[in-house]
């Protein structure tokens, strides 16, 4: 077939293989001036997407856009030959991930062989069993608690924790995963991943609230509850933290900066009314958003001094 002259792409479909368009008679030459006009993104070798499709995506559904293109691009469902694994599987499976990178890990049973995998891919060839495979969104993957032992294995402590809590969240099965790291006794990244499994929570709701639940332990400061439930003229109102003896809520909210919305005006207006409610009641709020995560001894000044100007109830 001729080249395209208008170089317009196909009215159906977002995702298309070189061959896949060359068949619709785009030509290589077409193919280039598409990529140069901007209404076409190569994602990795051989496979392309709908460049306003990819411009409108956030961060995190680019990061699993990647993976289907893999999938794609190598004509694969992953039928028996490999699984997704490790940060990809956790990708999947939309769950935290925080400081991590874009590389499409895949798990098989054997050394991979000389096929093109490109230089986004890991492999890893640690052995699977079939009850260590899972589906999610079409593509065969590592199950939940296998996931989360593999990345806790892989990523550092404050990175596996956030994940390990929205996997317990998830449902995760803390006993399987318990028999799993002890069964991988002696190997890389054991320590943290044991570690993991004694701190995990799943009453943390974002990667915000792990990593500020994980900095009040370190720097050694007196643990509040998590997820408390109180009352104000207002109803019921659930904290994120609490020091119910001092009556101290600290809220974290950076809700907006990690997940793919922000709060409505009027989400906005209920939790003002609820704060206020809640003064009203004695209780003392505290607001922390991702930077002061990362400025500790300012974050630690100012907590200790609202514990310290407290009464107790």
């Amino acid at each position: 077939m001729s080249q395209n002259p208008s170089l317009q792409l196909p009215p159906t479909g977002n995702l298309w293989r070189t061959e896949e368009l060359l068949d619709l008679g785009y030509g290589s030459r077409t193919i280039r001036s598409l990529l140069d006009s901007g209404a076409l993104v190569r994602l990795r070798h051989g496979c392309y997407i709908r460049a306003s499709l990819w411009n409108a995506q956030s961060p995190v559904v680019r990061s699993r856009q990647r993976i289907f293109a893999h999938a794609h691009g190598t004509r694969t469902t992953s039928t028996g030959t490999f699984l997704y694994s490790h940060t990809s599987a956790a990708r999947l499976r939309s769950m935290f991930l925080w400081n991590v990178d874009d590389a499409i890990h895949v798990l098989q049973k054997v050394r991979p062989s000389n096929e093109r995998h490109g230089r986004d891919v890991r492999c890893h060839t640690r052995p699977f069993a079939e009850h260590d495979a899972d589906v999610v969104r079409g593509l065969r993957t590592t199950s939940l608690e296998r996931t989360v032992a593999d990345c806790a294995m892989m990523l550092r402590y404050r990175q596996a924790l956030i994940l390990t809590d929205h996997a317990l969240r998830l449902g995760a099965d803390r006993v399987a995963l318990q028999t799993m790291a002890d069964a991988l006794d002696g190997r890389r990244g054991i320590r943290t991943f044991r570690r993991v499994l004694i701190t995990a929570d799943p009453r943390s709701e974002s990667a915000g609230e792990t990593l500020t639940r994980e900095l009040i332990h370190r720097l050694r400061i007196k643990p509040p509850e998590l997820q408390v439930e109180v009352s104000s003229r207002a109803g019921r109102h659930r904290l994120d933290f609490a020091w119910k003896e001092e009556k101290v809520a600290l809220e974290f909210d950076g809700k907006t900066k990690y997940f793919d919305y922000r709060p409505t005006a009027e989400v906005l207006f209920e939790e003002r009314r609820r704060e206020k409610a809640l003064a009203e009641e004695g209780w003392l709020f505290i607001r922390v958003e991702w930077e002061h995560l990362f400025r500790e001894q300012e974050f630690r000044n100012r907590l200790l001094r609202a514990l310290a100007g407290r009464p107790h109830a």
